[in-house]
């Protein structure tokens, strides 16, 4: 994250402007490449190029859910080309092979572990490139930027708050570490919130493996067994039955007695107060991912003390352009 932010203050200081997508990207591909290969992707033929090719892996492969919201372009013509046929892979072959040939000759250690349990060395690789770049970098290149997206909208005032919280509960205990941490109740329900009101990947399917019946608060649904089931997180996680405001963001949503409506949150495909097992299709990361939001939050307010965005919307996700940072003060 330090590489994050000094790149982010080269940015505002050469061009008056800064664009985060980009520098997130950068930021988490590191991050992942360093968690698999203990290496930085730097030291490897991929230099800095690792992002741009998973970006337009993940874009092929996510290309279903995507609309590209042209007016003057009708409805079907879209599902024709970008929602009926899977996209070819040939134009990805040759940068794919580029990221499995890096990840193939320096994940040795992971490698030969798979190969203890049975699998195929190539199979496994392919599989860790699966975690690593589709699971993983595509979750955070959505979730990062919409974490800065709700926090720079909400203004100053959150700013402050967050700082308060944030530098006290470093302070005392002497660093940032898990106990420090579980003291930032405010940076918590900020990170929830964001999962609540944006989670990075709103849409699931899954075969019914047998008959089941779907309750919600006033009806009930049969649904067979072999049919396919089609899931959209926002209509949970924005139930007014649940959420007051629900379409608004409110940063201490989740504080104290609130906090036991976070296992409405259904951002990881399954209730976030249940722990994700083998038999379900419940995110395996999902502490790690919200571990990583609040960490995000908590480095940049010992940095910063407030900051200014602009911010749209992309393909998939929130865009976030800084148009300022205050350095802390304090």
């Amino acid at each position: 994250m330090s590489e994050l932010f000094t790149h982010l203050e080269h940015e505002l200081s050469d061009k008056g402007e800064a664009y985060f997508n980009t520098l997130s990207d950068d930021m988490a591909f590191d991050f992942l490449f360093r968690l698999f290969c203990e290496k930085s992707p730097s030291e490897t033929s991929l230099g800095s190029d690792g992002p741009t090719f998973l970006n337009k892996w993940v874009f092929f492969q996510l290309a279903p859910l995507i609309s590209l919201g042209l007016k003057h372009v009708p409805n079907f013509i879209e599902d024709l080309v970008l929602h009926t046929f899977p996209l070819p892979f040939f134009p990805l072959k040759s940068d794919y092979k580029k990221i499995f040939d890096v990840f193939y000759k320096s994940m040795g250690s992971i490698l030969d572990e798979a190969e203890k349990l049975g699998l195929k060395r190539d199979e496994a690789c392919h599989n860790f490139i699966f975690l690593a770049g589709f699971n993983s970098y595509g979750g955070m290149k959505v979730f990062f930027p919409a974490l800065i997206r709700w926090v720079g909208a909400a203004g100053e005032s959150l700013h402050r708050r967050l700082t308060d919280e944030i530098r006290t509960a470093v302070k005392e205990e002497g660093g940032v570490t898990f106990s420090a941490l579980n003291r930032m109740s405010l940076t918590k329900s900020v990170v929830y919130e964001t999962l609540r009101i944006e989670p990075p990947v709103p849409f699931q399917t899954a075969k019914a493996r047998e008959d089941v019946i779907i309750h919600s608060h006033d009806s009930s649904f049969l649904i067979k067994k072999d049919e396919i089931i089609f899931g959209y997180q926002p209509l949970a996680t924005k139930d007014p039955m649940i959420f007051d405001n629900p379409e608004e963001f409110i940063a201490d949503r989740f504080v104290g007695d609130k906090e036991e409506l976070i296992k409405y949150v259904y951002w990881s495909n399954g209730k976030e107060s249940d722990d994700s097992t083998v038999d379900d299709k419940q995110c395996p990361g999902k502490n790690l991912v919200v571990l990583l939001g609040r960490l995000m939050l908590v480095e940049f307010f010992l940095r910063y003390d407030t900051f200014e965005i602009e911010f749209g919307r992309l393909l998939l996700g929130s865009k976030v352009t800084f148009k300022s940072v205050t350095k802390a003060t304090s």
